[in-house]
């Protein structure tokens, strides 16, 4: 298992167009698990619905985890969504 501690830039959060990208690019590793880790949620970051109902707000200090087959490039994808700002 592998993680790292990113830092929500969004100012709007992680809504629904972030959280769309997020759960089609972690879908690409079917043998991975990945979880976005707040203070008070969970989220599989494969289930727009979990990620959503998180309420993750700009400024959020999210632990990202992965687990499985090609962790590493997982992870690694998921953390360039959090600091690219998911392209906004």
């Amino acid at each position: 298992m592998v993680s790292k501690t990113v830092e929500v830039k969004n100012v709007q959060g992680i809504h629904m167009r972030p959280a769309g990208m997020l759960v089609a690019e972690m879908k690409k590793f079917p043998g991975c698990t990945v979880m976005l880790n707040t203070a008070d949620k969970k989220a599989k970051a494969t289930a727009v619905m979990q990620i959503m109902a998180a309420g993750i707000k700009c400024g959020t200090q999210v632990e990202i985890t992965a687990d499985g087959e090609n962790e590493q490039a997982a992870l690694d994808k998921a953390v360039e969504l959090f600091e690219s700002g998911f392209g906004e």
